[in-house]
């Protein structure tokens, strides 16, 4: 019986540990991406959701579903643990880690849009003598067809006189 204690006690340090990594996960979730508040408030309830989720699955898993003080306590410490001891450097490190991967992005984007922007300028170059051309002879064809009108209805009077 104690040692079952014992073995779940640990566990649940270990899942205290978890919850704390999760939570560094938000946080460095906040300090890479600025978000406005409303997203900061459906990050809060995710969070707490997903912990509870972790909680009762432990628990039913873990326990039987027999909620117990040392259960808590054993959360407890291995979120203090796990904040006292890892929690700055992870963060620290995941931090410079996705900033890192979303400067390298910025660079990568910066080098493909070089070729885009040659091609749109040629394209913006090359469209104005184009549309010149077009609107050109679109009044050319529109004259045609205006006297092709007049010559018609100038044949129909010349057949009718006849």
């Amino acid at each position: 019986m104690i040692t079952n204690q014992a073995y779940t006690f640990i566990i649940f340090i270990f899942i205290g540990m978890i919850i704390g990594i999760l939570f560094d996960f938000f946080r460095i979730l906040r300090k890479t991406i600025k978000t406005k508040d409303a997203v900061t408030y459906i990050e809060d309830i995710l969070f707490c959701i997903l912990t509870g989720i972790i909680l009762i699955y432990s628990i039913f898993t873990f326990n039987s579903g027999e909620i117990r003080i040392y259960l808590f306590i054993g959360l407890l410490f291995g979120i203090i643990i796990y904040m006292l001891s890892i929690s700055k450097y992870f963060v620290k490190i995941n931090v410079f880690l996705i900033n890192q991967i979303i400067s390298i992005t910025k660079k990568i984007i910066k080098i493909f849009n070089i070729p885009i922007k040659f091609i749109k300028r040629s394209i913006n170059k090359l469209s104005k003598p184009i549309s010149f051309v077009i609107i050109n002879v679109r009044k050319s064809l529109s004259k045609i067809q205006i006297k092709s009108h007049y010559l018609k209805k100038n044949q129909q009077i010349d057949k009718k006189m006849s």
